[in-house]
């Protein structure tokens, strides 16, 4: 059974996830700020994190940079979803770029909520059970098993759902996926509401491939009117 800890201020709010949560099956913490946060992360570790943006004394960004850049306990790649009230497209990509997994704007409904969590967690489940697996493009290296993107052999590091796009993408080099279909395949969802989810993690991740190698990022293409493709065939 997963281990769910969510970080929120707001007593109704983080009362009423933990409880759908675990109407859902899961063991679920709530905590009202980072400090008590942390405390719980010594004792123990959980499966996935959920973060609100805006907290007293440390933000929600604050934490997440520090789980990503491996100065706490957690593991650095553990599944991280954002839940703020923030919703424009700026705050999301700089929610993605520092390391969120997804992004969830409040409102929002439990049952569409809780079947993006199970979704994280069943694809950073199945990520651990993949065989070895490595692809070689050009200066490109990517290693599935270990979780490795390396560029002229220096890591890139990217967060769970930027490495999970880049893997599906280059596992099925030249074939144009639309959005709907990459969130079904790499969410494990379809709403057709957060389309631009894809779009957003597309946009960090060619950032980051571009700044190792401005070539890089244009191997994943745009094809207008239907959604993107990885070609391999530039490198």
């Amino acid at each position: 059974m997963a281990m769910i800890f969510y970080v929120e201020d707001d007593t109704n709010i983080r009362d009423l996830v933990v409880y759908a949560l675990k109407r859902s099956g899961f063991e679920a913490m709530g905590f009202s700020d980072a400090r008590s946060f942390f405390i719980q992360c010594e004792k123990k570790s959980p499966d996935l994190v959920l973060l609100d943006i805006m907290l007293p004394e440390e933000s929600g960004m604050s934490i997440l940079k520090k789980i990503r850049a491996g100065e706490t306990v957690l593991d650095r790649n553990i599944p991280v979803i954002m839940i703020t009230a923030r919703n424009s497209e700026y705050d999301k990509v700089l929610g993605l770029d520092s390391g969120a997994d997804d992004y969830i704007s409040k409102p929002f409904g439990m049952e569409e909520f809780v079947s993006r969590v199970k979704a994280l967690l069943r694809r950073a489940g199945n990520e651990n059970k993949d065989e070895n697996t490595e692809y070689h493009f050009g200066d490109m290296y990517l290693n599935t098993k270990t979780h490795t993107l390396k560029i002229r052999g220096e890591n890139v590091s990217l967060t769970l759902k930027e490495f999970s796009l880049l893997t599906f993408l280059v596992e099925n080099p030249g074939i144009v996926f639309d959005r709907t279909h990459l969130l079904e395949r790499v969410w494990g969802y379809e709403y057709a509401g957060e389309s631009r989810t894809v779009d957003m993690h597309i946009k960090t991740l060619r950032h980051k491939l571009s700044e190792k190698n401005p070539d890089l990022g244009s191997r994943i293409e745009t094809v207008h009117g239907i959604g993107y493709r990885f070609n391999p065939e530039k490198l």
